[in-house]
């Protein structure tokens, strides 16, 4: 995939699918075969792994959907952006901030997430 937008959308319908085959097929569209997904406290590396980290994502958020909420920002080979997890009930649960690499076959090496809002500046 050449087209990063693409790539970070078929990234949210992975992270949305909840058939475990389809959900594979997804991850290895958008990831390396050693790709990395890490988020506090979970980690998943490879199609599977990465499919099985996002089934207990699943177990967690029964019903929940995640979804962008900004555009993507990308120079070099990092990109970030911002989403949310909205549950069932359609109540923003949580949001956060991804920060990927990009391989150079356009799959990505590695999205590190951050859950909740940046944090204050503590005062001096």
């Amino acid at each position: 995939m050449s087209d990063i937008t693409t790539t970070i959308d078929t990234l949210f319908a992975m992270w949305n699918e909840e058939d475990a085959d389809r959900r594979i097929k997804l991850a290895a569209t958008v990831f390396a075969d050693d790709g990395q997904l890490v988020d506090p406290p979970l980690e998943g590396t490879g199609h599977a792994g990465i499919s099985d980290m996002v089934a207990a994502v699943h177990g967690q958020f029964p019903g929940g959907r995640f979804r962008r909420t900004t555009g993507i920002d990308a120079h070099h080979d990092t990109l970030r952006y911002g989403w949310e997890l909205v549950g069932a009930d359609g109540a923003v649960v949580t949001v956060g901030l991804d920060v990927a690499q990009v391989g150079d076959d356009g799959r990505l090496r590695r999205v590190n997430g951050f859950l909740g809002p940046l944090p204050e500046e503590a005062s001096a």
